[in-house]
């Protein structure tokens, strides 16, 4: 049986300047991971990488038994990796369950506005309720998405990609800009999914309060290589870690 997801010997330069240089990463098909890291470690190259907006200079990036860097985006949710991005990007004027109906359309290949043309059907209409209920918008279902606050609109925009049926959600900084609430309920929203869905998850991050409310196996990227991984406790107690990116505080 070919493995889950498996990042063997992955370079990337951009202009001559490395980012990842030999990156090796494994994936189980359960599995939570959070990747932490300096600015300009090549986390988000990663995701990139990843989900096809890049192809590498050198190595396998293997999903399923298929090679994602010989793919193009749409061919890689197809075949099952979705994407969310660090800004949300939701459709405004657009009711929440709106957002949901084109999302869901979009899965099955028909042109996304098209959805508010046509009766959904029941099985449109039971997805759209269970991601309402497991994004906590039930309530504002009818509400513009614009409307919404900066938390909920995250919290919306995983619901667009999690109706794709996934089996690897790939999240940039969940939580950016969030309160410390909305932050703490992110972290219970992704552990529902991970849990509830089966879904692997692999996000990045630099709250480390989420990270540790998250209880995530974490690993820690520098100078474009995973330094180490391990609990957020096994991380934060690794000198490399708190010498190059965590800081004395941390010990």
């Amino acid at each position: 049986m070919a493995e889950f997801l498996s990042v063997e010997g992955v370079s990337k330069d951009f202009g001559g300047v490395e980012v990842l240089a030999g990156f090796e990463l494994h994936l189980g098909a359960h599995d939570l991971l959070c990747v932490i890291g300096p600015n300009g470690c090549g986390k988000t190259t990663l995701l990139n990488l990843l989900s096809g907006q890049l192809r590498p200079n050198a190595g396998r990036l293997m999903f399923r038994g298929e090679n994602l860097a010989r793919l193009r985006p749409f061919e890689i949710a197809r075949l099952g990796v979705g994407r969310k991005f660090q800004v949300p990007s939701v459709f405004a004027s657009l009711t929440v369950r709106e957002n949901l109906s084109v999302a869901r359309s979009a899965e099955a290949g028909q042109a996304g506005l098209r959805a508010l043309f046509r009766p959904p059907g029941s099985k449109d209409i039971e997805s759209i309720a269970e991601i309402l209920d497991l994004i906590g918008l039930a309530d504002k279902a009818g509400n513009e998405a614009g409307t919404l606050a900066h938390g909920e609109m995250q919290w919306l925009e995983i619901g667009m990609v999690l109706i794709g049926r996934p089996r690897l959600m790939l999240l940039d900084e969940p939580t950016a800009g969030m309160t410390r609430g909305e932050t703490a309920q992110t972290a219970g929203l992704i552990r529902r999914i991970h849990s509830e869905n089966q879904t692997a998850v692999i996000l990045i991050e630099h709250d480390m309060r989420f990270v540790e409310a998250l209880g995530a196996r974490v690993a820690v990227m520098m100078g474009g290589r995973i330094l180490t991984t391990g609990t957020y406790a096994e991380v934060r107690a690794n000198e490399k870690v708190r010498a190059g990116y965590l800081g004395p505080g941390h010990a």
